[in-house]
């Protein structure tokens, strides 16, 4: 299971470096990301919540990288395009994250472990959705089709993987805090502080340890 997020190609992008990745592909966060490809997160996530300001909101600084950054760092709900991606390593089945449910919202997944609802991800035409059926868990790639590829594991599994996400998930955070602190000083606080919000992590994510 890994934390990914939706990436497309960063033309014309020059705000910080980025790295070269194509369009509608998935990136997988973790602490071993270069300072390219951390940058082009950052840049995703940015551009995920880069829309008008509102009323409720003060207005759009004039300044290129003040104005990109605007939505990150004054929305109080974020959204990240991706999610948690789960690969059956033994058949080649992939889940992959739907457009209803950012990376933004990966602890759903521990609400679903614990209560054993029903999790949607998508709509139509494709829909991928996690079941529960006692310690089994069912992943199902596409539930509007019939003969969609399924991925079933158990439950006590799918807590070790989520625990294995969440810490690629602050690896990720930790990089980020490193590449802020360089790349923008002045911006560097409240950046990873969004961030840690849109992740939804502790502060204590922020940091490495010592």
């Amino acid at each position: 299971m890994q934390p990914v997020l939706e990436t497309y190609a960063p033309d014309g992008f020059d705000l910080w470096p980025v790295a070269k990745v194509q369009s509608f592909a998935f990136l997988p966060l973790s602490g071993e990301l270069s300072p390219a490809e951390v940058g082009t997160a950052l840049m995703r996530i940015a551009d995920c919540n880069d829309i008008d300001p509102d009323g409720d909101r003060p207005p759009r600084p004039a300044n290129p990288l003040d104005s990109f950054l605007h939505g990150l760092l004054t929305f109080d709900n974020l959204f990240a395009a991706g999610g948690l991606r789960v690969t059956d390593n033994s058949t080649g089945v992939t889940f992959l994250p739907g457009c209803c449910d950012g990376l933004e919202d990966w602890r759903d997944w521990h609400q679903f472990v614990d209560e054993g609802s029903l999790l949607g991800f998508g709509h139509d035409p494709v829909s991928p959705i996690a079941e529960r059926f006692g310690d089994t868990v069912r992943l199902t790639v596409n539930a509007e089709q019939s003969d969609s590829p399924v991925i079933e594991l158990s439950v006590a599994e799918l807590r070790h993987l989520l625990a294995g996400a969440e810490r690629d998930l602050a690896d990720f955070l930790a990089l980020a805090v490193d590449w802020a602190s360089k790349l923008l000083p002045g911006h560097c606080a409240a950046v990873t502080a969004a961030l840690a919000r849109v992740l939804d992590l502790p502060a204590s994510a922020m940091s490495p340890e010592p």
